[in-house]
């Protein structure tokens, strides 16, 4: 039976992966945290060498988030291990993070990674999964076009204080044009709260309110 490629809200699917860290078994390998999967085209490709670069090079910033990166592409893992090789000698940087190597296209496939009209080579897809393995975000690039890490980062970001302060992230957060780094109050549920918004939250109007996500929240009094 055909499994179509995972939606945003679905548990990311079980599957075994050959990497450059070796066998690991996802999404339980990074049960508890974050991780952001990422494909590329092709490895000792030129977009792709910037990517992972720029990927590494937030590394730090990542991990503070309690998450994790691991790449992707159709290539054998000696290709990934040649390539980190002259990654790590020409550019000075360690690639720390896993890369896998299906070099069958299987997780590809089952990721809904192939590019339509290159059949060999991946999509820069990324995948934004939570600790309890549900796929959060997806975001996909042509080949042509490099992802911006920041965003990625941001967006990470932007999860974790929707989930803990049970809010939405507007536009450009935490740099919004109209509210800057507070965050919108989800839409009442019944005309009553409605009818009472105005009186407790700051508010272009009942349906547009917002709030401070950035001093901590006070703990409920037992």
């Amino acid at each position: 039976m055909y499994e179509g490629m995972p939606l945003i809200g679905d548990k990311f699917p079980q599957m075994e992966v050959t990497t450059t860290h070796g066998m690991m078994t996802l999404p339980d390998a990074f049960a508890g945290k974050w991780f952001v999967l990422f494909s590329h085209p092709a490895d000792f490709t030129p977009v792709c060498t910037t990517e992972f670069y720029a990927f590494q090079q937030r590394m730090p910033q990542f991990r503070e988030l309690n998450c994790e990166l691991i790449g992707l592409s159709i290539d054998q893992v000696f290709s990934h291990i040649k390539w980190i090789e002259w990654i790590e000698s020409n550019l000075e940087t360690t690639i720390e993070f896993p890369v896998i190597a299906d070099d069958r296209g299987k997780v590809a496939e089952r990721l809904g990674m192939i590019h339509p009209s290159r059949s060999t080579n991946t999509v820069r897809a990324v995948f934004f999964v939570d600790p309890n393995g549900t796929v959060r975000a997806i975001l996909y690039y042509p080949p042509e076009l490099g992802r911006n890490m920041d965003e990625i980062l941001r967006a990470v970001r932007a999860l974790q204080v929707a989930d803990a302060r049970e809010v939405n992230m507007p536009a450009n957060w935490p740099n919004n044009e109209l509210i800057g780094e507070r965050a919108i109050i989800p839409p009442p549920v019944d005309r009553k709260t409605a009818a009472t918004r105005l009186k407790h939250h700051e508010c272009y109007d009942w349906w547009f309110c917002h709030r401070d996500v950035t001093t901590p929240r006070k703990k409920k009094s037992t």
